[in-house]
Parts: C-alpha cells; structure tokens; sequence
C-alpha cells in the first residue's frame, strides 16, 4: 500500500481562502444555529469549529442524540440507548426507535399552505415544466401506496425502479419505503446486463420501468430491454410502466420467451395513482433496510449495499442542517441519475422543506448553457453539478455569470473525483464571488460525505473545507498511524449510523468485512474506503484533498463500476483472449480510462472495426459512462501466482510509482509481463 508521493513539508504556509462567509451567512447557517442550542439545551460552547468536530467524534452518543432532538427525529417509539455496540460493522444505532424515512420525507405536505408550496419542481428533454406541491406528491404517494399494497406489497419485498431522474421515481421511493419494502433503482441509460448484475442479486417482486427516454435530443425505447429485464428475472410478479417516451404506450402482459404459462402482468402508471388515499407510514426498527445501493469491487457481481431507515433519515438531517446549509427558503439542484448515491441525498433534501429541482437530460444538449438557464429560471440557491460538467464548461470558455442573472446561488455543490485548484478559481471568477464552493466526498457505501462543506469556514482553491461532524476521518500511512499533511489511506474509525447495515445475500458478514476492514483489522475495526487523501492543518479547521482511488474501481463521473462486470462483456469477443481496464484519475488532469487486450491474433495492433465493436459493446451492455478512451494491445496481462490480474499495480506504476514500490515479481505468476505497462508509462509521462 503505497500513497502518490508528495514533496517534503515545508514550513507551513496559510493561502489566502477564496471566499470568507460574511456575517449574515454565519448568523443565519444551520450549523450556527446548531451550535446555539447546544449552548442553551445541553450547556456546551465550542471557540470554532474544530473544537465542535473533536467533541463530536469523543463523544458519538452525545453528538447523534443531540442531532435527534435538535433536527426532531420523529420516533414511534422511544430509543433505549444511543449506540449499543461500537465496534465497525456491527454498530447498532438506537435500538428501540421506529420510525419511517418516508414519513420524514412528507412531514412538510402537512403544512397549511401544502396545496400551493413547491415540493418539485421538473423538467426533461420530453416533458415541459412542471411543478408539484407538497399536496400534490402526497396525494400521489398514498395513491401508489395503496396500489402496491393490494398487490401484495409488504415489509421486506424489494420493489426495483428501471427509471430516470422523473418525478415518478420519486412517487415510487416515497410509496414502497413507506411500506417498509426496500427500494432499488437503475438508470435506464444501463444496459440490461450492468442492471440484471444488479437486480438479480435482490429479487425483486414489482418492476416500476419507463418505456424509453430522451437523451441528447435522441430517443430511446426500453421496451425490449423491459421484457428482457422480466424474462431474467423470475421473481417480478408484477410491471407498472411508466409511459414517458410514448406517452400511449401500453403493455397488458409480458410473456416471456421459452417460460411458458409465465404471463406477468402490465400495469400503467397513471392507472397506479388512481386510487385516492391518503399516505400511511410503517413504523419499522431503525436499522430496517431502506434501500439498496450498489458499488462494485474489482470481482464478482456489484456489491448491494443495505442502507437503513434511521441511519439515512438522521444522516440526511445532520448533512443538510449543519453542512449544506439547507432549509425551507431553499430552491436545491444536483444534477444526478438514479444509478449514483447523489440521487439518494438529492431526493433526501426534501425532509428539510426546500424545493428539490428535478432535470432528465443530457447537461450538454443543446449546449453547456443548459443547466445554467436552468438556475437562473428556477431562481436555483443551490446548484450541484460534478467536476466533469465543470471541467467541461472551463475548456469551452463558458462564463455563465456573464451570460446569465445567477444571483440566487448560495452554494454550489461538486463531487464524484478530485476538483481542481483551477476549477476552484474558475467558480469564483465565473459563477459567483460570494457563494460556499461546497466540494464534498464520500460515497455509495457509507452513505454519507466523509470530507464536506461547512457554510461559516473560508473555502481554499482545492481543499474540501472539513471532515463532517461525527466522523471520525484520518488519512493512515502504512503503520496505521494518522498523517497530517502527508497522503495516506482514507479511513473511518468511528461508526455512523449511515453506514451499510449488511450485505444482501452475504449471510456470514464477510463480504462486508473483506470490502472496508481487512485493511486495517482490530480491535477496534477501521474503515479503508479506498481513496488517497492528505489532510492539512489550516487555522480554522482540518482541511482535505483527494488524490484518486487506491485500489482499481472504475470510476467515471462520480460513478462506480467494477471491472469485472466490464471484462465480461470484452472477453466474450473470439478475437479478444485476455483484458485489463485501467481507471486513471490524475488530480489537474483529465481521467484516462485504457482497456487493454490480449488478441488471439497478436502483433499487428487492434483492429478499427474491432475497437468500435468492443466500445459499442461497453456503451450498450454496460453504460456509456464507463466506455474507455483507448483500446490497446498487450503481450499479456500481468498476474499474481494464484491467477489474479494485477490491476492495482499496474495503476500505481501508470501513475507515476517507481515500480519497486508498486509490484513484487515475485508475487507473479509472469513477471516479465510488467516490464511492457512499466515502458508504456514512461511513453504517457513524457507525452503529458
């Protein structure tokens, strides 16, 4: 294990911060407003905000029942106790509580002015704008309810959604969790195979799927991966289809081939909400699964993350107060799909009262003004994009503030990889003076921002400006010792509430365990995520900065896929007899995705029309997302001796590790073979 080097410290220099909150910002934060009432409530005062982070990671039992009360969790049922047991993984968090996420989610549609105030607000490259009250998305999750009860629908089922960024999707969350079934979802950008990866794993018993969607001003009908979906999944008793692309289609059963006597029946989503009923919520146990989410490994099928009713539902409250800074007057954006955790948190927001911005599309369809446009008519307070779309509108020139009135932000939100210092500057210079660049990281499986934003500490040009409260975040060097100011491994060593409760189908925990503590094993267990990070000592808090992934998850645009659900898909082509897929992302520098391969006719290069079929297998089988920048030839893919491929090494060595410090031959089954990837990385350093 071995960190990107950094020089030798030098004497301890403080740059300039590019944004100090003033006053009023300070005053009106949630996380000062946090503060006072720890003064008033529980007698305790904190000079800044490091002293108030330390206090909060000493003292877990204090600091989360303090976030219950002052956030006002409502609970069926009393919690006997804060945390009763403490060691990683198996904390378990308030046992006693019931409660329901959903409930959270619908606590503002009981306000007198439900019927009028903005619960969504909707736009797509299909459908105009739309606006949808509190009223209104509390009538229609009852009435979904309702429906998926009389289908049987009940605590524990998994109801799975093939669904873009729609309001539909956020109907279906709303009503399944308030059933206390468990909600997954994929974007249907993915291709049937990623998706099957995926929901194979859980079962499903309902389908909620759209018929086909619009991207880039191009449609795209889902009806037969649809019925390939059904087909490979045995367990769905029942489809509701969503009618987005075709606002006339209709299915009354699907037959799959070759299963005869199987006829699952259609049900139209407008028909689904015709039921009038008001929203009733199951109280279920805290740690009752909510949701599952996926992360890939290097092998295997993608990881299904469960993710609790409590632990999101306290998560999303001590996030949004204290360091997004979000509250009712707010008009909340980030651009996301239904694939990536963002979506979960974005959706989430919706317990604090704001307006939660709704966009299905392509950010780049007709052009980078899109989004733009967008904040300025929605009168947008918070906009949250990934660096991707920034780094995107920097290299085209783009200046948005000088285009567009975007006074209404506040805040602009980034993650999903490592944002530049020039992007910093381009933020501040481009978009907005005085607004919190809050450049966040954490992720899928803990559910939660590790390093995030805090509204009353100055932001500098590429440092996330603190860890989140209650965490308790190191860097780790070989020793399992803290760093400061030198790149190690990022690490958790206190529990959170969000963290997975289990894996599915990993019966014995030992997935669990081998994906996050068998880094670092205890007593006590220390969570390794997986990310190279260097914490810096400022004046006013601990600040962080992300250096990439440390072990070989594909990464693309904030979104994760394991490399073995990719090598399925190339190593099915005859010509193709070996493959190794490389995720490099540099920090300054755009991410270079190579797939490497082995061809049973070696010596003459990839052939083009092999290369453009490899690459439309990605985009189609997988995800457009993660389709490479190059496909190359190699003489073999490096191995360990028990078979494994190298993939961690040989990102090390591409990424500028000497390789003594990256591979031990001797742990190879053909050493020989690194020596080629070792001369090809020299070739790319001296090209960049």
């Amino acid at each position: 294990m071995n960190a990107p080097t950094t020089a030798a410290p030098a004497p301890v220099v403080h740059p300039e911060p590019l944004w100090r909150p003033g006053p009023e910002r300070i005053a009106k934060a949630g996380i000062t407003r946090y503060q006072r009432w720890l003064a008033s409530e529980r007698g305790l005062h904190f000079d800044h905000y490091e002293a108030l982070w330390q206090w909060s990671v000493d003292d877990l039992e204090g600091f989360w029942a303090s976030i219950w009360d002052f956030c006002g969790v409502k609970s069926h049922s009393p919690y006997r106790q804060v945390l009763a047991e403490r060691e990683m993984p198996h904390a378990r968090w308030f046992p006693g509580a019931t409660l329901n996420y959903a409930e959270h989610m619908l606590a503002h549609a009981n306000r007198p002015d439900a019927a009028t105030r903005l619960a969504l607000v909707f736009q797509s490259e299909l459908r105009p704008r739309t606006e949808i009250t509190w009223a209104k998305l509390a009538a229609d999750t009852g009435a979904l309810t309702a429906t998926l009860a009389t289908l049987g629908v009940s605590q524990g089922d998994r109801v799975v959604g093939y669904l873009p960024n729609i309001p539909e999707a956020v109907v279906s969350l709303l009503a399944v969790t308030s059933l206390g079934a468990i909600w997954s979802s994929s974007s249907p950008d993915m291709g049937p195979v990623s998706v099957l990866d995926r929901f194979r794993q859980i079962e499903p018993s309902v389908l909620i799927a759209v018929d086909g969607y619009r991207y880039g001003g191009k449609d795209f009908s889902r009806l037969a991966s649809l019925r390939e979906l059904v087909a490979e999944l045995p367990s769905v008793r029942t489809v509701l289809l969503v009618s987005y692309l075709d606002g006339a289609a209709t299915l009354a059963t699907i037959e799959p081939d070759g299963q005869p006597g199987r006829r699952v029946p259609v049900i139209g989503f407008a028909q689904a909400l015709a039921p009038v009923a008001a929203p009733r919520f199951t109280p279920v146990p805290f740690d009752h699964p909510l949701w599952i989410v996926y992360s890939s490994g290097t092998t295997g099928m993608p990881k299904p993350i469960v993710h609790g009713h409590g632990g999101t539902t306290i998560e999303a409250l001590r996030a949004g107060v204290c360091h997004l800074d979000i509250g009712e007057d707010d008009r909340f954006f980030w651009f996301s799909s239904t694939n990536w955790i963002m979506w979960n948190l974005w959706v989430s927001t919706l317990m604090l009262g704001c307006t939660a911005i709704q966009f299905d599309g392509n950010p780049g369809y007709p052009d980078l003004s899109t989004l733009w446009r967008l904040a300025e008519r929605e009168r947008m307070t918070f906009f949250g994009v990934s660096p991707a779309f920034i780094g995107l509108n920097m290299k085209n020139g783009v200046s948005p503030r000088r285009q567009f009135d975007l006074s209404s932000i506040r805040t602009v939100g980034s993650t999903g990889s490592p944002l530049t210092e020039e992007a910093y500057h381009w933020v501040y210079r481009e978009v907005g003076e005085d607004l919190l660049l809050a450049s966040i990281s954490g992720g899928t499986d803990p559910g939660s921002a590790f390093l995030t934003a805090c509204p009353t500490l100055p932001v500098r040009a590429g440092e996330m400006q603190c860890r989140g409260l209650g965490i308790g975040l190191h860097a780790f060097g070989d020793d399992g010792q803290p760093l400061l100011d030198a790149v190690g491994e990022l690490v958790c060593v206190t529990p959170l509430p969000s963290m997975p409760l289990f894996f599915w189908n990993d019966p014995d925990g030992r997935r669990y365990f081998e994906s996050y503590f068998d880094t670092f094993p205890g007593p006590p267990n220390v969570w390794r995520h997986g990310d190279w990070l260097k914490l810096i000592e400022r004046p006013e808090s601990v600040t962080g900065v992300i250096y990439g992934r440390s072990d070989s998850t594909i990464n693309r645009h904030g979104i994760r896929m394991g490399t073995s659900e990719l090598y399925r898909v190339v190593e099915e082509f005859d010509a193709v007899i070996d493959s190794l897929v490389i995720d490099l992302e540099y920090l300054g520098r755009e991410s270079y995705m190579a797939l490497f391969v082995v061809l049973r006719e070696p010596g003459a290069g990839v052939p083009a029309a092999l290369k453009a079929a490899l690459l439309e297998a990605i985009r189609t089988r997988l995800s457009a997302r993660h389709v490479p920048n190059d496909v190359i030839e190699i003489p073999e893919v490096p191995r360990t001796i028990s078979g494994k491929k190298m993939e961690v090494p040989v990102k090390r060595i591409l990424l500028g590790q000497p390789i003594e410090k990256s591979v031990n031959r001797d742990s190879m089954g053909n050493p020989g073979s690194i020596d080629w990837f070792v001369a090809f990385g020299a070739q790319r350093a001296g090209a960049g």
